[in-house]
């Protein structure tokens, strides 16, 4: 599986994206109002708990993505892959040259279980016409579809997108089993030109749609089993720009770490969290009980962690996979790791340890204890540091774990 071929298209779709109110920054900034009013009332456990729902609403956002297709398309076989997931894992979606989904099968992402892929029945197995289809899947529940075929997209297909398309709905036309398609052009052709080969399959596809009727459609050239090659990174960046904000962050963490560019976007969604976690510290700090905030800390610190390493691919069971998939030995991904907490189990134990070999933290957490008993001044300046110091921390560790992620991607798959 390994390659060092580069991880972008050799085109990337444009898109004209219409996407509405930007209800992240909505959210975001009456929040923000909430809390300040809560901490100017001194009700910290108020703020504290303001920030807390904020951040769990944030993780939990839904997010539906439709895959159809026709029966042996590998449309089974891409929501899979989509998922992190081998078709032999018993919690991946049925593959086989037969069709067996007679209705949306759902299958969540597992780590990210707000993130859900529906296997469509494809409409040419289905006894309604296109636009009784839409209504039989609900089309009104996803947030966008992805149309897959193998060889080319067939009258089903652009009646289908049409539909898709009338109502508003955003579509990606995947066309499957490009690795198939190279590996037979190379036994069979005397001049072996994989640009030239790949840029007339897009072609075909792209004027087969447009005869039927489909305006501007977005194909990607995929392979299910080589995500890191051809199109898979294009169609990534063309879901996230469709997507409205307050979705596209649970796109991005919700991604096959397949490019370093997918790596640093989850980087930079975890970074933007990163204030409201120092903030959930610095209230709990406000509240003057001996022990809490130092107790509370961990316990966040665990959790954000084990947050990262999941998203980044750096806990052991990924770790793991990733191994076995590439047939990469376990031994040579672990020592591209650098980072304390890489392909560790994350536990408080573990956070303490990182704390004291991080002497500004330690430092920082104990003054925050001390200070809290400084008549009038006291609380502000422990709020101040517990603040700092967690910020500070998180934004250090994440900096690492992005970087051994990095290493992990150039030395499983070969990317420069």
């Amino acid at each position: 599986m390994s390659s060092e071929k580069s991880s972008c298209p050799p085109t990337v779709v444009s898109s004209t994206s219409s996407k509405g109110p930007d209800l992240k920054n909505a959210k975001e900034s009456k929040v923000v109002e909430d809390i300040k009013k809560a901490i100017e009332n001194k009700d910290f456990l108020l703020a504290a708990s303001i920030t807390q729902k904020y951040l769990e609403d944030t993780n939990n956002i839904p997010l539906n993505i439709a895959v159809t297709g026709e029966s042996g398309v590998g449309k089974s076989t891409f929501v899979n892959a989509f998922r992190g997931i081998d078709n032999r894992d018993e919690r991946a979606a049925p593959t086989g040259e037969v069709e067996t989904t007679m209705k949306p099968e759902a299958y969540p992402h597992p780590t990210y279980p707000n993130v859900t892929l529906w296997d469509l029945p494809g409409i040419g197995t289905t006894r309604f016409p296109a636009d009784q289809y839409m209504k039989h899947v609900e089309f009104e529940k996803f947030d966008f579809f992805i149309l897959v075929s193998a060889i080319r997209f067939n009258e089903n297909d652009a009646k289908l997108a049409k539909e898709i398309k009338k109502m508003g709905k955003k579509l990606f036309f995947v066309r499957s089993k490009i690795d198939h398609n190279l590996r037979d052009a190379q036994r069979s052709q005397r001049e072996y030109d994989e640009e030239k080969i790949l840029q007339k399959i897009r072609e075909y596809c792209i004027q087969g749609l447009e005869k039927q009727g489909v305006e501007s459609p977005q194909v990607f050239l995929v392979s299910s089993f080589d995500l890191h090659l051809y199109e898979f990174p294009a169609l990534q960046d063309t879901m996230e720009r469709e997507l409205p904000s307050h979705k596209r962050d649970v796109l991005i963490l919700a991604l096959p770490n397949v490019c370093k560019s997918t790596i640093n976007k989850k980087k930079e969604v975890f970074r933007s969290q990163i204030k409201y976690y120092a903030l959930l510290s610095a209230t709990v700090a406000a509240v003057p009980i001996p022990g809490m905030s130092i107790m509370v800390d961990v316990g966040i610190l665990v959790k954000v962690l084990q947050g990262y390493l999941f998203g980044f691919g750096l806990d052991k069971m990924s770790l793991e996979k990733c191994s076995s998939a590439t047939n990469t030995p376990l031994d040579e991904l672990r020592a591209m790791l650098n980072c304390i907490c890489s392909g560790k189990d994350v536990t408080k134990e573990l956070v303490l340890l990182m704390l004291k070999s991080t002497t500004v933290a330690l430092i920082g957490l104990a003054a925050e204890e001390g200070s809290r008993w400084i008549p009038f001044i006291g609380i502000p300046i422990a709020a101040a540091l517990s603040f700092t110091t967690i910020y500070t921390f998180l934004s250090s560790i994440l900096n690492k774990l992005s970087v051994d992620a990095e290493n992990i991607v150039t030395k499983a798959l070969g990317i420069k």
